[in-house]
């Protein structure tokens, strides 16, 4: 076997490292520690064996320049000619690629992405099997090198480590929101900093063409708006991200969100027109006529030149969201429909599809699609991207299709990192009903809130009781496998003046985390539920039997290794090149440690710690603006560096997340590309991380009352927005622009004042009146109603600290 071995010379090994878990975002696979130190000296010397040293140059260098960005020391790189043992084994799939010229693509089963990292107290030594490999290994030690100054150090340890999945993707929509090449080459920099393997780079939609092809040119020419990459960017794009071991993947979307192509090509489209390129975000209805033989064509020129551009073995056809209504109404293609016995929209579908497959074999090439793509006559070797969920994927390789979820890692909704780190592309056990113990009991309510836009969501929960306490349960939401809840409580709340007791429970979905507070002895309420941040009006009603169960497929070993893995997802509706590092990073790593390390690395507070270290470590290595981005657009609100305000304001709120949003524009902007992205929420990261914080503080001075160091610190958080409001309503008088934020300082201001008070009432342990805990409810209310697209996320630690305050209450008075 040959290796590839990184020699550093050694100069010195000094003070013992204690053994814990290290600064790596994704994390290795294994990892074994030692004592002491290998002190960095600032020559390195190093040798190539088996592997041409010129095609390792830009590995070599890009390590150099990033050490010296983390650090600001200097580190020269040395070649050492002496004679060492062990070398690189040029990778299996090139070998194969050998032995077969004819095959013109690249493809993830032909690398061994694996490496071997060992740190002695002499030297480093890095085995790898491929190039990519060597890349892992060296973005693994640039983060065990992290920010140090002066003096590099690093850990005594042995890494071996290899990607749990294949397929590591993320999906940037420059459709919607044009992103310059500059912009994308930082992306993919950020990607082989997690790495990540897979550019999936959506190129078309209905907002847009952005690809210049010469077989159509009025593709690029009139339906683009100016805004689309050359040839030669595509191609430079293209050779970045090998550089970095990464795979573009080019997704033109067929047979619908074709409004772009209508516009320049009508004639391929199945209805009438007149058609225009989409401002308006949303699905449309302009959609290829799969009875055109000019639509094969059509296809067959723009593959070509697609396989000209982007060696990677798999195009994206799209395939999702086919708006049947112009074929419906078309008699010709009714009649196509008859004429090939075809009974729906989804089997013309399937026909077109078909007919796409030959084409792209034709071209060596293999087609891969949303969920909608799967078919039984399709060929068992197309990918099916899940948008759906995991039951779309439990489904797809039940029927022997490989598969990807992106259900869950949606980076464009503002969700919390750690909802993303629990999705995992291999589906949960399917469940059934609970067996039911002698002393257990159960009862199902059914339920159904309403969203400001798309059907209510329904379904029905299930609790099951032991000595008349909540011990387990499961939710069905309709059409849905049934899941199991989680963080059930129980516990008695002061409601109008009178005691009600509560269940809450909470349960990953594809909108985020929701959370029910459900009054178990009523047969019938109205409510509130949490979907993410924001809250719906929750109506139920209690059933007579436990519902039937939606029962996923039970998957084999075998089954679950057609799953290739995931990618994340930006959608470009509401993020531009302002605010695109704010949005993707540094969740992407956690996206990336999910698809990458075991399954069981799953401590989230572990994973919250690492997030930041690495966030701090990239902005300086490779460049990215997630912090700048935020700080910039503050700047810009208040037309100058006068920004301290709002950066305190930004402790207290986050943005409303799932859907939350894009449904706020619908009922109050024009939900299109019209809508600025220059406002108060835009500057806000996905997650507010003081929020978090302030909730652990509050947490732990809860379980212990008489830490008076955490219930200041709680104070001091509150104190510091109090003392903040006077200079942010000045600052919101002295610009027009951020009037509308008037009202969210104020219930900040609110809350504030209430969590002190909270504070001061528990600690002195003097109880709250009625009328304080019915002022307390409205304040909390009036903070978690969405404003400006925006929740008072630090409502979420006050109403912890307003729960105690009333238990205390009911102690009291159940003792009185």
């Amino acid at each position: 076997m040959k290796y590839i071995i990184l020699i550093v010379a050694f100069f010195s090994s000094l003070a013992a490292a204690q053994s814990h878990e290290l600064p790596l975002m994704p994390y290795p696979q294994q990892v074994t520690q030692e004592q002491g130190q290998l002190r960095l000296p600032q020559t390195l010397v190093f040798s190539v064996e088996g592997f041409d040293l010129s095609k390792l140059l830009f590995a070599l260098d890009n390590f150099d320049t990033r050490i010296t960005l983390q650090t600001g020391i200097d580190i020269k790189l040395k070649v050492d000619d002496a004679e060492h043992s062990g070398f690189l084994n040029i990778a299996l799939g090139n070998q194969q690629l050998n032995k077969n010229p004819a095959k013109k693509f690249t493809s993830l089963d032909d690398i061994d992405e694996s490496y071997h990292l060992n740190i002695t107290k002499k030297s480093i030594n890095l085995t790898a099997q491929s190039y990519e490999g060597v890349l892992h290994g060296l973005e693994t030690l640039l983060q065990l090198i992290g920010e140090q100054k002066k003096t590099i150090k690093l850990p005594l340890v042995d890494i071996k480590d290899y990607p749990r999945f294949k397929w590591r993707g993320l999906l940037l929509d420059t459709s919607r929101h044009f992103f310059s090449v500059a912009t994308i080459k930082r992306q993919l920099d950020l990607m082989a900093a997690a790495k990540l393997n897979i550019f999936h780079w959506h190129l078309t939609d209905d907002q847009g063409w952005r690809i210049e092809l010469q077989s159509f040119p009025k593709l690029h020419q009139l339906a683009s708006d100016g805004e689309y990459y050359t040839q030669q960017d595509i191609r430079e794009v293209v050779a970045y991200a090998k550089e970095r071991g990464i795979h573009v993947l080019p997704e033109i979307d067929m047979p619908g969100h074709a409004s772009a192509i209508a516009v320049a090509y009508p004639a391929l489209l199945s209805g009438p027109g007149p058609y225009t390129v989409e401002t308006r975000w949303g699905v449309h209805s302009p959609t290829l006529n799969p009875a055109n033989e000019d639509v094969y064509i059509f296809a067959d020129k723009v593959f070509a030149e697609l396989t000209s551009l982007f060696p990677f073995e798999y195009i994206h056809i799209g395939g999702d969201e086919v708006h049947p209504d112009e074929w419906n109404k078309s008699p010709s293609i009714q009649q196509f429909m008859r004429d090939k016995k075809l009974s729906s929209p989804q089997d013309l579908q399937a026909y077109f599809n078909q007919r796409l497959v030959s084409i792209l074999e034709k071209h060596q090439r293999k087609m891969i699609g949303w969920d909608e793509i799967q078919h039984p006559q399709l060929p068992k070797d197309i990918v099916v991207q899940s948008w759906r969920g995991p039951d779309a994927v439990s489904d797809a390789v039940s029927h022997g299709f490989r598969a990807l979820l992106s259900t869950g890692y949606y980076l464009d909704q503002a969700q919390p990192a750690v909802y993303h780190y629990r999705n995992d592309p291999i589906p949960s056990a399917p469940m059934e009903t609970y067996s039911l113990a002698e002393n257990e009991t159960a009862k199902s309510w059914s339920f159904s809130f309403a969203r400001k836009r798309g059907a209510p969501v329904t379904g029905s929960f299930t609790f099951i009781y032991s000595d008349n306490k909540v011990q387990r349960g499961f939710i069905d939401f309709k059409d849905k496998s049934r899941r199991e809840i989680y963080n059930i409580k129980s516990r008695e709340n002061l409601t109008q003046f009178s005691v009600a007791s509560l269940t809450q429970f909470s349960v990953d979905s594809w909108m985020g985390v929701v959370t029910f507070s459900i009054p178990t002895q009523a047969t019938s309420f109205s409510n509130h539920v949490l979907v993410a941040n924001a809250t719906y009006e929750l109506h139920a009603q209690a059933l007579t039997e436990i519902p039937k169960a939606v029962i996923a497929p039970q998957l084999s070993a075998a089954q679950q290794a057609l799953i290739l893995g995931g990618e994340a997802a930006l959608w470009a509706e509401i993020v531009d090149e302002s605010v695109i590092d704010l949005r993707l990073w540094p969740r992407a790593f956690v996206v990336a440690e999910r698809l990458w390390s075991a399954a069981d690395k799953r401590d989230e507070d572990s994973m919250y710690k690492r997030m930041s270290q690495i966030e701090n470590t990239a902005i300086k290595s490779v460049n990215l603006q997630s912090k700048y981005q935020s700080e910039a657009l503050f700047k810009k609100l208040v037309g100058g560096d006068n920004t301290k305000p709002l950066e305190i304001l930004a402790q207290a709120v986050e943005q409303a997340q799932y859907y939350h949003r894009q449904h706020e524009k619908m009922v109050h902007a024009s939900y299109s590309k019209k809508d600025p992205l220059d406002q108060f929420v835009d500057a806000l990261p996905a997650e507010n991380f003081y929020t978090r914080e302030l909730d652990q503080l509050v947490s732990i001075w809860l379980a212990s009352p008489n830490n008076t160091n955490t219930q200041k610190k709680i104070l001091a958080i509150f104190s510091s927005w109090q003392a903040n409001s006077p200079n942010l309503k000045k600052l919101i008088n002295a610009n027009a622009h951020l009037k509308t934020l008037a009202p969210t300082a104020t219930r900040v201001e609110a809350i504030a004042n209430l969590g002190s008070l909270l504070v001061n009432r528990i600690g002195s342990k003097k109880a709250l009146t009625p009328e304080e805990v019915s002022q307390a409810q409205q304040t909390l209310s009036a903070a978690k109603t969405l404003e400006n697209e925006m929740i008072i996320s630090a409502a979420y630690p006050v109403e912890k600290l307003l729960d105690a305050a009333q238990q205390s209450i009911l102690v009291t008075a159940n003792a009185d």
